[in-house]
């Protein structure tokens, strides 16, 4: 498909990816017509092709580590992560498993997204300290999403990610609902920061340049 059609079946595709958004409702995957688009192109519907997407609901995938995306997609097709309202399970059930190394290498060769700006840089508390350094028994943050250890390729970067999607991570690690780490390691450490340690952690997390790292 290429062309006006394509622009039109990219649009509307990427319109019922809005629904989905606001809208606390699971949809089948025969409902999302992906047909004549490539694999990656499923993806950034609601990703952007850039992989840097507008709505913080989709989280950005650009210069995201390979493994991590092909981890999680996986963790979605076989529902051992689930989101709120079933966009990604619908979707995974779309897509060939066959084509996910294509599409994780798709969005993991594309630059990184931009750091967000920091309205109140005074008010973030121990966000820079927990993130570098770590506090009593939380490790730092950088310790597994900052390093090229291969024991770590399943932790992804962290730096210029959408602010409220990081929240909502950390609180659904803190609260069960989200079980895929590895060994509960990210449950354990959202365990002991306060609501106010998550949106100060998410809040400078965000407003930081990442660094040129090898996935």
């Amino acid at each position: 498909m290429t062309g006006f059609g394509s622009v039109r079946h990219a649009g509307v595709v990427a319109g019922l990816c809005l629904v989905l958004s606001l809208h606390a409702v699971s949809v089948p995957a025969d409902m999302i017509d992906t047909s004549g688009l490539q694999p990656w192109e499923v993806c950034g519907l609601c990703h952007s092709l850039d992989g840097i997407s507008p709505m913080s609901r989709f989280p950005k995938l650009a210069g995201q580590r390979k493994t991590y995306i092909e981890k999680q997609f996986r963790d979605f097709h076989t529902a051992r992560r689930e989101n709120d309202r079933g966009q990604m399970q619908a979707i995974t059930t779309e897509v060939d498993l066959k084509d996910l190394p294509a599409i994780a290498d798709y969005f993991s060769s594309l630059p990184p997204p931009p750091a967000a700006p920091v309205e109140d840089a005074a008010n973030i508390g121990d966000a820079e300290a927990i993130f570098r350094e770590g506090r009593g028994r939380i490790p730092a943050c950088l310790s597994c999403h900052g390093t090229t250890d291969p024991a770590m390729l399943l932790a992804p970067w962290l730096e210029a990610q959408h602010e409220d999607y990081l929240v909502k991570q950390l609180m659904d690690f803190r609260a069960g609902i989200r079980t895929n780490d590895p060994e509960g390691v990210m449950r354990t450490i959202a365990a002991q920061l306060s609501d106010k340690d998550v949106s100060d952690l998410a809040t400078y997390i965000a407003a930081q340049d990442r660094p040129e790292r090898t996935p």
